[in-house]
């Protein structure tokens, strides 16, 4: 579930110990003020407001106000929370962060719990028994083969639900990572309730490219990953004359969003944006990636978890998995990626730019695999929120 995203030594375990130790002592003679419900809510490593976990807060905040207090965890090293108001934000690995998990009914996380609700879990987790644990996951399982690290393991077996947005998704969960099916709820997923599903665009004159994040890429130096298939194959796109040529003749925009986790090599891409061709790279600080989802009329990606919504809205995909042996190897997928794609699958640079081309000239404006939608997702009624909601809090 966690890899090394976040640096190591982050947080101090003396620090920690002393915190842990005295949030737990205080739990006991602290009662709630208003007898509300308290509800501790992460995703995304506590360095965005984005996701399943960011769209369960705002809805709880929304809609069940008067019976449930419910906080969102982030980064301390970030922004966002002061910036954006998010209401009862609180700093992952503060004295009120462990104090409140002591306290908290449920808590309800996108990544991880180490990550996402509280620093060091795995060492304390023990002491807390009461609290109503709930996997809303990241996004659609099928790309990514779990990574199950030691400091995981009492987190997986402490969990209580682990919600699925399909009977796909419930059976992999159940077949493949091994989950009690008294654990497992399908209740959809809370980041479709923000649009209505089969929404094309009119014509394709944006086009958001993304790709996903590999672990592997992490530690390498700035030498090294200039020399990465990954660097190599996404300046590349960004470079082919003929790709160049259809943005221009046709006013096209190629906005680019680096995944968040590999915001680090962020600056190893400096230079490669192109006004005279219509190519820029977002920032996520101004931007969001909801936002991004909307106003892009397609996508262009390897594998992300961004192409679920693309296929919900039933809007054009062109898969590019440009390193598909290597990805195999050292992650491995449980979909398929050359039957189960829901998009146009490119072999070679020189593929994804006549895909673009067919596209653009045949003025496509939809996902021709859109049927193959029901596979994946079981709800499209923007109602994920409420029925997570009455399935774990029985609100």
């Amino acid at each position: 579930m966690s890899v090394e995203l976040k640096e190591k030594g982050r947080w101090d375990p003396l620090k920690v110990f002393l915190k842990v130790s005295a949030a737990y002592l205080l739990s006991f003679f602290t009662k709630k003020k208003s007898g509300k419900k308290i509800a501790l809510v992460g995703g995304n490593l506590g360095e965005k407001y984005e996701d399943n976990a960011a769209v369960y807060h705002k809805y709880l905040l929304n809609n069940h106000k008067e019976q449930v207090t419910a906080y969102w965890m982030y980064d301390s090293k970030t922004s966002y929370a002061k910036d954006q108001k998010i209401e009862n934000a609180v700093p992952l690995g503060s004295f009120k962060n462990y104090l409140l998990f002591f306290q908290a009914d449920y808590t309800f996380h996108g990544h991880s719990l180490l990550y996402d609700i509280v620093p060091s879990a795995d060492k304390f987790l023990f002491l807390n028994r009461k609290t109503i644990i709930t996997h809303v996951s990241h996004g659609i399982e099928g790309f990514k083969k779990i990574l199950i690290q030691k400091e995981d393991v009492p987190l997986l077996k402490r969990t209580d639900y682990f919600n699925c947005a399909s009977q796909y998704e419930y059976e992999l969960k159940l077949n493949k990572w091994k989950i009690p099916e008294k654990k497992l709820i399908l209740t959809g997923f809370p980041r479709f309730d923000r649009y209505p599903p089969n929404q094309p665009s009119k014509e394709v004159k944006n086009i958001l490219m993304m790709m996903t994040w590999r672990e592997w890429l992490f530690d390498l130096t700035k030498e090294e990953f200039i020399e990465s298939p990954y660097f190599k194959n996404t300046t590349g796109l960004l470079k082919h004359q003929g790709i160049q040529q259809l943005l221009t003749d046709h006013n096209l925009h190629l906005n680019i969003a680096l995944h968040p986790f590999m915001k680090k090599f962020e600056s190893y891409f400096t230079g490669l944006t192109d006004n005279e061709h219509g190519i820029k790279f977002l920032d996520f600080n101004q931007e969001t990636i909801e936002y991004s989802i909307d106003h892009n009329d397609m996508l262009l990606t390897d594998i992300t978890s961004v192409s679920w919504d693309f296929l919900y809205l039933n809007k054009p995909i062109i898969f590019y998995m440009f390193d598909q042996q290597e990805y195999l190897e050292k992650r491995g997928t449980y979909l398929n990626l050359d039957s189960d794609l829901y998009g146009y699958k490119a072999d070679s640079i020189d593929h994804v730019y006549e895909y673009l081309k067919k596209i653009i000239e045949e003025k496509i404006t939809y996902n021709e695999w859109y049927p193959k939608a029901s596979d994946y997702i079981d709800y499209f009624d923007q109602d994920n929120c409420k029925r997570l909601t009455e399935r774990v809090m029985g609100l």
